[in-house]
């Protein structure tokens, strides 16, 4: 590949603070990306802790729920799920790893609060409000597992991208300029040394 560039000594400092300064932001990215990973995979792994536990949650929520409906009536069981207070307190912040900013989700209480009477309900309606109620926290973290995957996975395409461009293009564009700046600094120092010597022996 040819160089185009003047061959000076002000060129050759130019290109070389260019250089270590490549490297040097070659070496954070590489550094951001493999933490970025790191953060990934971990969420990944945790995601998937998630994803079995609400297999189960759902799973002990429906065989109440269908036993409160044999127990007590599927009309009544509708009543009381009228009267349950629809859940809306969900808070929501951004924090930053590595310059991505990914969503926060408070802990969802998994406390519940009856709002229908002991009369005409039972064990069964408890516990399917209750599996709900977990259901619903276990969601959250969920979703803002999978947000935070998302974000981070793109930040890590993007940086593998100025990672890679930095490795196979910029530095050896530096590094191939350096050295022909060197090579023709040198040879023209060397003709310029043989020149003077030419001289000194003509003047002899």
């Amino acid at each position: 590949m040819s160089v185009n560039v003047s061959p000076t000594k002000s060129k050759l400092i130019e290109t070389k603070r260019s250089l270590v300064l490549a490297r040097e932001g070659h070496t954070l990215l590489d550094k951001k990306r493999n933490v970025l990973i790191r953060e990934m995979m971990r969420l990944i792994d945790s995601a998937r802790e998630i994803q079995e536990n609400m297999e189960i949650v759902f799973t002990n929520a429906y065989e109440s729920f269908q036993k409160a409906n044999l127990s007590i009536g599927i009309e009544h069981v509708e009543e009381v799920g009228i009267a349950i207070e629809e859940f809306s307190d969900l808070a929501i912040r951004l924090k930053s790893i590595m310059g991505v900013e990914i969503p926060e989700i408070d802990d969802i209480s998994e406390e519940i609060r009856l709002s229908y009477g002991f009369v005409k309900t039972d064990a069964n309606l408890d516990g399917a409000h209750k599996s709900f109620k977990k259901a619903l926290s276990l969601i959250a973290n969920l979703a803002e597992i999978e947000t935070t995957v998302y974000r981070l996975a793109r930040e890590i395409k993007k940086t593998q991208r100025r990672v890679n461009a930095l490795e196979n293009v910029l530095i050896p564009q530096y590094e191939e300029t350096v050295k022909f700046i060197e090579s023709y600094i040198e040879e023209t120092e060397r003709d310029d040394f043989f020149r003077m010597k030419r001289l000194k022996q003509k003047k002899a």
